[in-house]
């Protein structure tokens, strides 16, 4: 198909998607340089596109602190990048950062120079030979200045934690504004206020993704040019569309000499639903579709929407995030909505409404002592305007003081805030239900306060965790364990439970007929009748079709229920179930990782009904007939006396040798039904000196043995064993 714009002509060939009547349109322009024309996508919404003579005027944020707020609400846009784990988004947040000027002019000005020639040679086919050049010169360039290697090689500027620079991987949720230069923008320097927040894709960080998804219009979807789809994908895209958000595809890792860019992009097109069209082409490492990205961020995602009653003079921020540092407290990471806040502002915190509950004030009130904004370094600028993104420093001590989703306001106007019932967000996309449990034992009788300062200090940077004082029986009266470290429990689901009617057993006047069991401690006792709900949950999960049979073996062996499979591409199959969410959680991802080499990838939602009635039993472990509270756990009837056996053999290879006989023992329903035993140190009694006791008198060496048994008897009636976490992993794997 041939294509005419102005002068100039340009090729390209169509090629059907899937059965949605779609087409990619893969071709080359005629001639070297871009040309500007206007081409119209399937739903007749312009793209503008620039010719190579239109290079946008460099503009950085860090020119331009005291001229932010002239610009409205209009030319604000918050956006995200959302992915699976390891596909690029911090890299390309870092160089969306760098092309903005963020990082420094020099910087900037070699971001524009080589980002433009690398996406022009891979636009015109011409990308493995000019891009390799483009790199060795970059390498050349490197070796000569310092400053020019840290520009090729600095890619993670978000990531701030130790975990995250040591493993290559974002663990928390971070945010940056720009300033870039677009015709979109309404105001007269042109500008276009960018906020973005880099979010994880490990699937265990999912409430820092929702977090970030409800503080902004727009999401960035990366998917790796090599890999393709994969699990959290699914799981990140489903999030974003459920909030209603504008979602904007783009590709990653196109360079690489493994990539396949067209096969991962039909088969993006026919999962999704996306336009071909609409699917950029990008890379981090060479720069490639950098200023693409930006361009369609401006004109694809809308602006922030205006408060109803906004009047121009009461503030409203909404907390995005928070987090504790030692030398500054509480560090808010907040979004203005309305009004102006200032450096010693006094401030109140306002949690809205939340299933029909009215809003809650906060008792106390706080002084503003910083703010600013965060490029990603924090810059203080002592006011924040409406659509801008900042920090907030104001004396706070715990984060669970200011929840994301709270509203910040002024403390001489909340009451009138609360009494005109003025509009406050809502937060319910941020509430969350726990949904796994563990419980945290000192293994020093003597080292619970100790234990419980440190579980609250985790606390302060993970408002996800919630924390609950118990008392537990233990196996030596001063505390669970013996030892000089903490251990934690395996991890335990929430069950319900239905009491039956019972003719031996009556309940108690007023006693519930049905109750959620968090501690497998409050499980009913033998000789009650109850029904057992557990959770469910559907597992999607991406692997290579090679591995399709073990997969759905594996499945079934955790009593997956409904599995379907569903081709994405030519190698990757799409496998769903239904499956109860403590085998889950126990060792199918080691099982799913060892069965498919490493390669297939999962994620889970919850089902449709969430609870299904199922035969469980709980099995306790006995040491020495001493019952081990944080060792017992729920399986299924059927695998109760299997995976009893399992545990016990394990123990037996981890629990120190003592010098008494440790018998292990696993019981359910009243009887045992698997047993193990470690061997205790004997000493040599027949023997002193060299020499053998009693000489050939027989009844002499029966009366030395006899004496050590007794004494062995006696250590193995008030010797304790010493449990280590090892100990506790074991119950985890009972496969």
């Amino acid at each position: 198909m041939l294509a005419a714009s102005g002068s100039q002509i340009y090729r390209c060939t169509l090629r059907s998607v899937g059965k949605r009547g779609c087409f990619v349109a893969i071709g080359s322009f005629l001639e070297k340089n871009y040309c500007r024309h206007q081409v119209y996508n399937h739903h007749q919404q312009p793209c503008r596109h620039f010719s190579k003579q239109e290079t946008p005027q460099l503009v950085s944020i860090t020119d331009h602190l005291d001229e932010l707020h002239k610009i409205p609400l209009a030319d604000v846009r918050n956006f995200c990048i959302i992915a699976h784990v390891d596909h690029g988004k911090s890299s390309m947040a870092s160089r969306l950062l760098e092309y903005t000027g963020n990082l420094g002019h020099d910087r900037q000005a070699t971001a524009h120079q080589l980002g433009e020639k690398t996406t022009t040679a891979y636009n015109q086919d011409e990308s493995s030979a000019i891009i390799k050049e483009n790199t060795d010169t970059s390498k050349e360039t490197g070796s000569k200045s310092s400053k020019h290697k840290e520009i090729k090689e600095e890619i993670t500027l978000l990531d701030t934690l130790k975990v995250e620079r040591e493993r290559g991987i974002t663990v928390k949720a971070s945010a940056a504004s720009m300033l870039y230069k677009h015709p979109s923008a309404t105001n007269d320097q042109g500008w276009i206020l960018l906020n973005m927040v880099d979010t994880p894709g490990h699937a265990d960080f999912g409430v820092e993704v929702s977090k970030s998804l409800a503080s902004i219009e727009g999401a960035v979807l990366l998917f790796d040019s090599v890999q393709g789809v994969q699990a959290q994908t699914l799981s990140v895209y489903d999030k974003a569309r459920a909030l209603g958000k504008q979602i904007l595809p783009a590709l990653t890792k196109i360079d690489i000499p493994s990539a396949r860019p067209l096969e991962v992009a039909l088969a993006v097109s026919d999962l999704f639903a996306f336009d071909p069209d609409t699917i950029m082409k990008t890379s981090a490492r060479n720069r490639i579709g950098v200023r693409e990205l930006l361009d369609s961020v401006c004109e694809n995602i809308p602006p922030p929407s205006p408060l109803s009653d906004d009047d121009g003079t009461m503030l409203r921020a909404k907390v995005i995030d928070s987090w504790f540092e030692p030398r500054r407290g509480v560090v808010c990471l907040v979004r203005l909505l309305s009004g102006i806040l200032s450096e010693n502002d006094r401030i109140s915190i306002v949690e809205p409404s939340i299933d029909g509950k009215g809003p809650q004030v906060l008792k106390d009130n706080y002084s503003v002592q910083e703010l600013g904004l965060v490029m990603p370094d924090r810059i203080r600028t002592g006011k924040l305007y409406i659509g801008q993104m900042g920090y907030v420093v104001a004396g706070l001590r715990d984060p669970r003081e200011a929840r994301p989703g709270s509203i910040i306001s002024l403390q001489k106007t909340m009451q009138t805030l609360i009494s005109t019932e003025m509009e406050l967000p809502s937060s319910a996309a941020l509430t969350h239900q726990s949904v796994l449990y563990a419980s945290v034992h000192p293994m020093d009788g003597d080292g619970f306060d100790e234990m419980h300062a440190a579980v609250n200090r985790l606390a302060l940077n993970d408002t996800g965790l919630e924390i609950h004082q118990t008392t537990g029986s233990s196996n030596n009266g001063g505390g669970p364990f013996l030892g000089p470290e903490a251990i934690v429990t395996p991890p335990k689901v929430p069950y319900r439970i239905r009491y039956l009617e019972s003719k031996n057993y009556k309940r108690p006047p007023g006693a519930p007929e049905e109750e959620v069991i968090e501690d497998l401690t409050d499980w009913p006792e033998q000789g009650h009748r109850f029904k057992v709900l557990e959770p469910m949950v559907d597992v999607r999960i991406l692997a290579p079709m090679e591995y399709a049979g073990s997969i759905m073996e594996l499945t079934k062996r955790k009593r997956g229920i409904k599995i379907r499979t569903k081709p994405v591409d030519e190698h990757i199959w799409l496998f769903t179930a239904a499956m109860p969410w403590a085998d889950v959680v126990t060792d199918f991802h080691d099982d799913l990782k060892s069965t498919t080499a490493g390669y297939a990838s999962f994620d889970v939602s919850e089902a449709d009904p969430p609870q299904q009635e199922a035969d469980l039993v709980k099995v306790e472990l006995l040491l020495n007939s001493e019952v081990v509270d944080p060792l017992a756990f729920v399986c299924h009837r059927d695998a109760a006396q299997s995976q009893a056996r399992v545990v016990c053999q394990k123990l037996q290879e981890v629990l120190p040798r003592q010098q008494f006989v440790t018998v292990i023992q696993a019981k359910a329903d009243g009887r045992f039904i698997a047993s193990a035993r470690i061997r205790a140190y004997r000493k040599d009694v027949l023997t002193k000196a060299g020499k053998t006791v009693g000489g050939g008198d027989i009844s002499r060496k029966k009366k030395l043995l006899q004496k050590q048994k007794k004494g062995k008897k006696r250590q193995q009636s008030t010797g304790k064993v010493q449990l280590s976490q090892a100990a506790f992993n074991s119950v985890i794997s009972r496969s």
